[in-house]
């Protein structure tokens, strides 16, 4: 039974063992990679008597000045009328991406498919990538480092991926929110997460349990829940700890759009904001100045992000 013959760069990748585009880059002599490592794909290809098509590599590495803003196909709110920190990151990504002459193009990516980043790099529809933390599979990250595609990432990083990301100071902004609450003389503070997993939203406990702890108080399980950045979370988490915590006094609440359906909650209680219980927001987004009530909340630059 014969070899099979070599006559793409999935046949040199399957030799080398590496990825398809590390066998583009070493036959295009890119400094991205190191020379033992170029001169090694390169010797099998000899070998095989394998040429590079240039024409259609020309193609493939053609400028096209536009960037993909990456949505998972698994999450339907993303980007959705509920999603206002989505859209509001969208259209600072746009508003920077034209200044400096690019497009934005939005994309979805499935999590259990490897060969999404590397279709849109080769096929020369995009030239990089943008993704939120918050939406982050650890395969996104995986596939994107395997294929050495340039990208960029908002929020906290993923272990054990060394990659580039923009974001806020998390642990500083959950101090700010609890010393805030503490000065104004709160006493039973409870802390209303987004997902438990999320790496941005164990920084922003962080800085609260410390601060608590720095204020000479213990962190109470019972002031601690968690939601999904969504309205209905947000609601859902503050009946569960006025139930819970009858002497509740403030709740720091890690997103804004949670942070307005915990004023509704403690509303509807019959309760009154801030009078008897205090909420603190986080990233002052739009919907922050549209409550019927003043929302206090931590800023972020999301335009400068």
């Amino acid at each position: 039974m014969s070899a099979k013959p070599v006559q793409t760069l999935e046949d040199i990748a399957r030799l080398a063992h590496v990825s398809r585009s590390t066998v583009s880059r070493a036959l295009s002599d890119s400094p991205l990679l190191s020379q033992k490592t170029k001169e090694r794909i390169q010797a099998i290809a000899r070998e095989h008597h394998f040429r590079i098509n240039v024409s259609a590599r020309n193609l493939r590495l053609r400028n096209s000045r536009t960037v993909a803003f990456v949505a998972p196909i698994y999450s339907p709110s993303f980007l959705s009328t509920e999603d206002v920190f989505g859209l509001e990151m969208l259209g600072g990504i746009g508003s920077g991406l034209r200044v400096l002459g690019y497009d934005c193009l939005i994309i979805q990516s499935d999590p259990h498919d490897a060969t999404w980043a590397h279709d849109y790099l080769d096929s020369g529809r995009v030239d990089g990538f943008i993704l939120l933390a918050s939406n982050l599979k650890p395969s996104h990250i995986q596939t994107l480092v395997e294929n050495e595609a340039p990208f960029i990432v908002w929020g906290a990083p993923v272990a054990p991926f060394d990659y580039c990301t923009v974001t806020g100071d998390n642990s500083a902004g959950g101090r700010q929110a609890t010393e805030h609450l503490i000065r104004t003389g709160r006493q039973q503070i409870a802390f209303l997460g987004g997902p438990e997993a999320s790496v941005t939203i164990r920084k922003r406990f962080n800085g609260y349990a410390q601060t608590l702890q720095d204020a000479g108080r213990n962190v109470d399980p019972a002031l601690v829940v968690y939601g999904d950045y969504s309205y209905a979370s947000g609601i859902a988490a503050t009946q569960r700890l006025i139930d819970q915590s009858p002497d509740l006094d403030a709740v720091f609440v890690t997103s804004d759009l949670m942070a307005v359906g915990a004023i509704n909650a403690i509303q509807a209680s019959g309760r009154r904001v801030p009078d008897d219980i205090a909420v603190v927001g986080y990233d002052d987004l739009s919907i922050a100045s549209y409550t019927t009530l003043p929302l206090t909340t931590i800023r972020q630059n999301i335009p400068l992000a």
